[in-house]
């Protein structure tokens, strides 16, 4: 799963290999470094209106629900059901986004310790990187405005996760970013990009208690417990 993530250098998604020009908004996106859901951020979406950039709210309200509150519980949705499932089938066909990072958070259960222990995931040099997410919007009754809003998929973990959680949020490799926002290609082949994650070169350190309150959102939150957990592998 995912319930807490960050993008502390912006401008570096620029380094993707996406259209510059679509890109040229997150120049003046605020370093963020506990996003947590229910809060709004800048991502690339896709429909049958084409690829651009939109504001999202993190928590997945399907367009056809009765109340908004369901989005409380739709921060994450497994990647092995999200072509059947009700709240997913219907973005999973039409409307699918990159949402971007540089970090993430998992907390790992520990026998030894009360509470749990969070950890901090990052690709090598700290590269952003795009999650897999689906968006939707919801038109509450009048005379409210309508809500974009996007839930992130997750997958098992790989066997550097897998230590820390049995679930991770579904990583994107950048060849597969094209196919995964071009709504023509089949969903079968989307649900091979979902199914089977690339082999990223990722790092993982354990981080202090302090990134569990929602109202930290400062570098703190990523800090190692121990600086050689955070060393690059070679």
């Amino acid at each position: 799963m995912c319930g807490r993530y960050g993008l502390s250098l912006p401008s570096r998604v620029r380094e993707l290999p996406l259209d510059s020009a679509l890109l040229a908004e997150f120049e003046d996106v605020a370093p963020r470094w506990n996003i947590t859901p229910s809060q709004s951020v800048l991502a690339v979406v896709s429909d049958r209106d084409g690829i651009r950039t939109a504001r999202l709210r993190w928590g997945l309200i399907p367009s056809w629900a009765k109340d908004a509150s369901i989005g409380q519980r739709m921060a994450n949705a497994r990647s092995e059901t999200v072509r059947s499932k009700p709240s997913f089938r219907k973005p999973f066909a039409s409307r699918r986004a990159l949402v971007f990072a540089d970090l993430y958070y998992e907390w790992q259960v520990l026998e030894s310790q009360q509470g749990k222990q969070p950890w901090c995931i990052r690709l090598a040099d700290n590269a952003p990187f795009a999650f897999a997410a689906l968006w939707d919007v919801y038109s509450p009754p009048a005379p409210d405005d309508a809500i974009a809003t996007f839930t992130l998929l997750t997958t098992a973990a790989n066997p550097l996760v897998s230590a820390i959680h049995d679930r991770m949020p579904v990583l994107l490799a950048p060849a597969q970013y094209h196919s995964w926002l071009n709504l023509d290609t089949p969903l079968d082949d989307v649900e091979t990009i979902v199914h089977t994650p690339p082999a990223l070169d990722m790092h993982a350190y354990r981080v202090s208690t302090y990134v569990n309150s929602p109202a930290h959102d400062d570098a703190q939150c990523a800090e190692p417990i121990d600086p050689s957990e955070a060393v690059l592998p070679e």
